[in-house]
């Protein structure tokens, strides 16, 4: 057997992604709001982008109307996936995917007066009591740990035997420590478990007797209502363990959601879909996206005579980056739009009647309709809020499967998500006389044209947290 050197000559496919491919399909699964602060990178980086003033001509924003029997298509038609432009837009080419300014992403840190009136976190509350508390050194040691231990609703979440071995300390002065941090405001703060975190608060209100201490040993016969048994382990009657329950309803099963930082104003759409003349018309969020535009003078003013190679590559290069930018952004509007076009027509019901009329819809529906990929179009949902007048939700919310439906009854397929729907407006109308069991919910849903298994019913109420018949009777029974 010889051994030498041979040169072959193969054949072979590959895909290879372009920077401006790899640009548009990063494009297009950010959000709004991402695509500002990418864009706004960008302006500070490429000399040829100008950001759009407020005082320029404005264009009518990018969208798309539904009529109720007929459905423009939009002007531009692409093709499947993405395609690289064959030339870069006109000098005077101006995208206008928003309404006004380029939004403004400030860096700059808060002053120092701010920073001094802002919102205490619940750690900031519980450090301030320790140096209040605790001299020793090796104690507030002990007790920094255990406090960057609590998480935001007020439980400790490592455990003691834990912190004394990481810490080098008997666990005995942890679990000392630790009976000083629950003993801090707000409380039951620094508790384990919620029945552990429940106790500290009947503590302090004196009413940690020896029926009550049972009654938190058994909080999932609690959450059961299991009124019996429980009747039986605490030794008490009737009118005492009402009165008990109603004490343990009062207490706080999250103490340090107080310190909570306030919740958003409302969370910030990247299309709106609003009626419009009997139909619907679908924009994307002006107030969101930049306007971006390529500056074609300034870069010809820079192509003089005797310039450096090297610079002069360098300009070319960042010309065409902004060319580039520029055609992508409209790109992706384009392709974002004509994906919520299909989408809102099929949808149409939901618009009008709510989540109980949601139909099933999956991504390859979409993209045999649209003529666009399927990776295309999820990368277009992708993370993208829709402002609806059902309210605000994810593009996702959209997608769902078909249940039941398909057989020889001719009962038609409905969404997942419409079925949770019934099934919980069903429970929620229940009283304590007609709660109704799996068997019953299957009929019920049959007389609606949803024709289910009694398993996938039982599936789709532990989904929603719903619990079993025989425990909601309970429930209301203990509540009267």
């Amino acid at each position: 057997m010889s051994i030498a050197l041979r040169l072959d000559l193969k054949q072979s496919q590959q895909l290879v992604m372009t920077p401006q491919l790899q640009q548009a399909i990063k494009l297009l699964q950010m959000t709004n709001i991402e695509v500002a602060s990418y864009v706004d990178q960008e302006l500070a980086e490429n000399p040829f982008l100008d950001g759009g003033d407020s005082d320029d001509a404005a264009e009518p924003p990018v969208e798309v109307s539904l009529g109720e029997r007929e459905v423009p298509p939009l002007e531009t038609q692409l093709e499947n996936g993405w395609q690289e432009p064959s030339e870069p837009p006109a000098s005077d080419w101006l995208v206008h995917v928003g309404g006004g300014q380029r939004a403004a992403f400030d860096d700059d840190l808060p002053d120092v007066q701010e920073r001094l009136t802002g919102d205490r976190t619940l750690h900031d509350h519980l450090l301030e009591q320790l140096h209040v508390s605790v001299s020793d050194p090796i104690a507030r040691v002990v007790g920094l740990h255990l406090i960057e231990a609590i998480d935001e609703a007020g439980y400790l979440r490592a455990g003691v035997d834990e912190l004394a071995e990481r810490l080098d300390v008997p666990l005995a002065t942890v679990a000392e420590v630790l009976g000083v941090v629950q003993g801090f405001d707000p409380t039951g703060v620094g508790a384990r478990d919620l029945a552990e975190c429940l106790a500290l608060q009947l503590r302090e209100l004196d009413r940690l007797d020896p029926a009550m201490a049972r009654l938190l040993q058994h909080l999932d016969r609690l959450a059961k209502a299991d009124r019996r048994s429980l009747l039986r382990l605490c030794g008490v009657d009737e009118e005492d363990l009402s009165l008990m329950v109603q004490e343990i309803r009062a207490l706080d099963p999250r103490p340090g959601l107080a310190f909570a930082p306030a919740p958003e104003s409302g969370a910030v759409p990247d299309l709106w879909v609003v009626p419009n003349q009997g139909g619907w018309r679908i924009e994307l969020n002006n107030a969101t996206l930049p306007r971006v535009l390529v500056n074609v003078d300034y870069y010809t003013q820079l192509q003089g005579p005797g310039m450096d190679p090297s610079i002069k590559a360098y300009f070319t290069d960042r010309f065409q980056s902004a060319n580039w930018l520029v055609k992508s952004l409209d790109q992706r509007a384009r392709t974002i739009l004509k994906v919520a076009e299909f989408i809102v027509e099929q949808q149409t019901e939901f618009l009008r009647r709510g989540p109980s009329a949601l139909k099933p819809l999956v991504l390859r529906q979409v993209a045999e309709a649209t003529g666009l990929h399927e990776s295309t179009v999820s990368r277009a949902t992708a993370g993208k809020l829709v402002a609806t007048p059902q309210g605000v939700m994810p593009f996702k919310y959209f997608f769902s499967n078909a249940v039941g439906g398909g057989g020889d009854d001719g009962a038609e397929a409905h969404a997942a998500e419409a079925i949770r729907r019934h099934i919980k407006a069903l429970v929620e109308r229940e009283t304590q006389d007609t709660v109704l069991s799996d068997d019953q919910i299957v009929r019920r849903l049959k007389d609606q044209g949803m024709v289910l298994a009694r398993r996938t019913v039982a599936k789709y109420r532990e989904n929603l947290g719903i619990s079993s018949s025989v425990e909601r009777r309970r429930a209301f029974a203990m509540a009267t």
